[in-house]
């Protein structure tokens, strides 16, 4: 069908390059694949944002299992537990309402395709504790291994201060998925494949329209090259609004820069994942507990101290697509982050947990960089968590906001062009995927751990 220029190796330019069987070229400005915001969930029905609504919900679970047919190493099998604490306006019992809508939905998707079946059996999709129920389980013993939901909890049970939050807790069977084994796995399946070329240390600084066809100018080394394509996937995340101003193209979008912070706690214990629901920007934002391997944890805290930044979500101006971050973004994007402040706002975010699980807040320890990135948004809909691609001649804008829309993404903008698709991956061996994934978590400064599997198969 032609040539085909994808600009941006994150997941989305990365799925695009594997499930594309045309002649592409890959252009990546950093020196490895997936770099870009960190991700930690399939977001299988946007089981962490409560407001969001249904529809977005059950699109995000058909989009999370397509995902993770295709990256199904990146899964980490543990469920969410969701707690509203007693600061928080909202009720579990809303909530409640929507998961049994959001279950139905899966027991459809199942019926249409025993495939689907990627999140469990659909009758324990979520379970419901009320406090009687937690109370009874911290007499029992935790298990090295957990197998079910109710030993999942016990964890739970003895370590957080149920004083603190409502009743009834929910468990859902929303698993993580692991960032550093995502670009291994991309690495390795893309080394494989022969209609790829992969440039990375590329920067593309400019795309102009000749004729019918694209000429993408960029420097690689030393050298300034040119090279034409007959389609432009913009995958550029954060940086996509330069290509489309380049071309001529207004497009509304946001861009937001987050962070999240790992420590180290425990190693002898496996957790849930555990998210403390609360007002976004507010002192009690929403905190979530995210396991990883090895006894690290990942924090978020929705609070401008600690995940959110003043001046960290802006607008591009009228008449501009790109969203321009201020420098001091810019700076931790492109060469990292001051020790001193990683080291503080890592502090503030293990003492968001203080009244949710005082035994962590009180022994939990800092470690290197933060996970952080920018994170493009569609429109101007800051809570915008659904979106996949928007068009125009022969250039697709690769516009997700959850990992989980990738898979989704390429498949409209195969059918968009006509493009032959394949959702045909080859098979990798875990262990390779692992050592890979170690060695990028190292690279990129990070615990070489948080680069396993916690919880490697499924067993809910």
């Amino acid at each position: 069908m032609g040539k085909i220029g994808v600009i941006g190796g994150g997941i989305a330019g990365v799925s695009t390059a594997l499930l594309l069987d045309e002649d592409i070229t890959l252009f990546e400005r950093k020196d490895s694949l997936i770099s870009g915001p960190p991700f930690c969930h399939l977001h299988a029905g946007g089981n962490l944002y409560p407001t969001l609504p249904l529809k977005e919900c059950k699109q995000l679970l058909k989009e999370s299992i397509d995902f993770a047919k295709i990256y199904p190493l990146s899964v980490d099998y543990r469920p969410t537990v969701v707690t509203f604490p007693k600061s928080c306006s909202q009720e579990p019992l809303e909530y409640i309402k929507k998961l049994e809508s959001i279950k139905k939905e899966y027991e459809e998707l199942i019926k249409q395709d025993i495939s689907n079946k990627l999140l469990g059996e659909p009758q324990n999709y979520y379970k419901i504790y009320n406090k009687e129920d937690i109370v009874e389980l911290k007499n029992k013993e935790i298990p090295k291994e957990p197998k079910t939901l109710d030993e999942w909890m016990i964890s739970f049970s003895k370590y957080v201060n149920l004083d603190s939050i409502k009743f009834p807790v929910i468990i859902i069977q929303e698993y993580g998925l692991n960032m550093f084994q995502s670009a291994a796995a991309a690495e390795l399946l893309l080394s494989k494949k022969k209609n790829v070329d992969l440039k990375l240390n590329t920067e593309v600084f400019d795309v102009k329209r000749v004729g019918d066809k694209f000429v993408v100018s960029y420097s690689s080394g030393d050298a300034i090259l040119q090279e034409k394509f007959d389609y432009i996937i913009n995958a550029a995340g954060f940086l996509s609004g330069k290509i489309d101003d380049a071309l001529g193209f207004k497009r509304a979008k946001l861009v937001e820069f987050k962070a999240a912070y790992v420590t180290k706690w425990s190693d002898k214990v496996k957790f849930p994942e555990i998210i403390f629901h609360g007002k976004r920007g507010t002192p009690r934002g929403m905190a979530q507990f995210t396991p990883y391997a090895g006894g690290y944890f990942q924090l978020h805290g929705m609070t401008k101290d600690i995940t959110l930044f003043d001046n960290g979500l802006v607008k591009a101006p009228s008449g501009v697509s790109y969203a321009k971050l201020d420098s001091n973004f810019l700076k931790k994007i492109d060469f990292g982050w001051s020790v001193d402040e990683a080291k503080l706002r890592t502090k503030k975010a293990i003492e968001h947990f203080k009244d949710f699980i005082p035994k962590f807040a009180k022994e939990a320890k800092v470690t290197s960089t933060p996970l952080f990135g920018a994170q493009q948004i569609p429109g101007n809909n800051p809570e915008l968590r659904a979106a996949e691609v928007s068009f125009e001649k022969n250039y697709a804008r690769c516009e997700i906001v959850k990992v989980s829309s990738a898979i989704s993404m390429v498949k409209a903008i195969a059918k968009k062009f006509n493009l032959k698709y394949s959702s045909k991956i080859d098979d990798l061996e875990p262990k390779s995927v692992e050592t890979l994934a170690k060695k990028i978590a190292k690279n990129r400064n990070y615990p070489e751990k948080v680069g396993e599997i916690l919880n490697q198969k499924k067993s809910l």
